[in-house]
């Protein structure tokens, strides 16, 4: 068990995989603060496990197949001694401001009644703070009881923390800002892989997906999100990534963040979404090979 001795009743569980660059600033940003520190590594070659261990984090190993299994795994598995866990990657820090307000709206019984916290992400891409193009604030389910959360399985790409409960939301932002990623080759090699997984994610979502109320994307920001994607579905191919990234950079304003922020646009609003688009075409005209990649994807993304 972790040497902490913060008063926050809350653990915090962080996954990692090769993130010595990373890790530092997001295990100093909740050093002294949590209860506990679990970091879930997936058999990293560097010095990730060893960092972790300097700011006295518990590592446990375990082997990746999907972001959503690697969390299921951890809130099962861990020994985790709090109700309240706050799940981070590795590449990501709690700035003070948030950390205060957690620590108030957890106190004494200011949770009573409420199940999960979302957090504003403050995304920075190569140095620059992304604010525009839709992206700031953008809000993620972080923090929540451990009784009351459940993954979606099925999610190849990502993970979401679901919360049935009430939730409310946090000041105060969580900074996301891969080190890893700088250089644009990285970058570009992980979200091929992305966009693989996406389009087979897509293909599953469009055959089983049940349909979304329009009411029900102001219930939360994640809702709000399922909603949108169900009208992303029924776009046409290879035009929505064009509708996309005119949306972000010019109706959204994503011109104002510069140019690592044409970068990130064009890159992240256009060509990711062409690439799953282009997948996504290769996967239906063969639906046998479609068939047998509709599966879990067991390397790690």
């Amino acid at each position: 068990m972790s040497t902490h001795t913060g008063t926050v009743p809350v653990t915090v569980v962080v996954l990692t995989f090769n993130e010595e660059r990373n890790l530092a600033a997001c295990l100093e940003s909740v050093s002294g603060w949590a209860t506990d520190v679990f970091v879930v590594d997936s058999n990293s070659t560097d010095g990730t496990v060893a960092l972790a261990r300097q700011f006295g984090a518990t590592v446990v190993a375990h082997p990746f197949q999907t972001h959503a299994s690697q969390w299921a795994w951890a809130l099962a598995t861990l020994a985790i001694r709090t109700e309240w866990v706050l799940g981070l990657d590795a590449d990501q820090r709690v700035t003070p401001e948030l950390r205060e307000h957690m620590s108030a709206s957890l106190a004494g019984s200011a949770a009573d009644g409420i199940d999960g916290f979302y957090v504003s992400r403050r995304q920075v891409f190569r140095g620059t703070w992304i604010k525009h193009g839709g992206y700031y604030p953008k809000y993620l389910l972080k923090l929540f009881r451990r009784s009351a959360v459940r993954l979606d399985g099925d999610e190849l790409v990502d993970h979401h923390f679901h919360i049935a409960g009430s939730v409310k939301t946090l000041r105060g932002d969580i900074v996301e800002d891969n080190q890893n990623e700088r250089q644009i080759a990285t970058w570009t090699e992980k979200h091929n892989r992305y966009a693989v997984l996406q389009a087979r994610q897509e293909l599953a979502e469009r055959a089983s997906a049940p349909p979304i109320a329009f009411g029900e994307m102001f219930r939360t920001p994640d809702a709000r999100t399922r909603w949108l994607k169900q009208q992303w579905r029924k776009l046409p191919l290879f035009v929505r990534p064009c509708v996309y990234v005119f949306y972000r950079y010019v109706i959204r304003l994503g011109f104002l963040d510069g140019k690592q922020g044409f970068i990130f646009h064009v890159l992240q609003a256009f060509w990711y979404r062409l690439l799953v688009d282009i997948n996504i075409d290769e996967l239906k005209t063969q639906p046998q090979s479609a068939a047998l990649h509709l599966g879990v994807d067991k390397t790690r993304s």
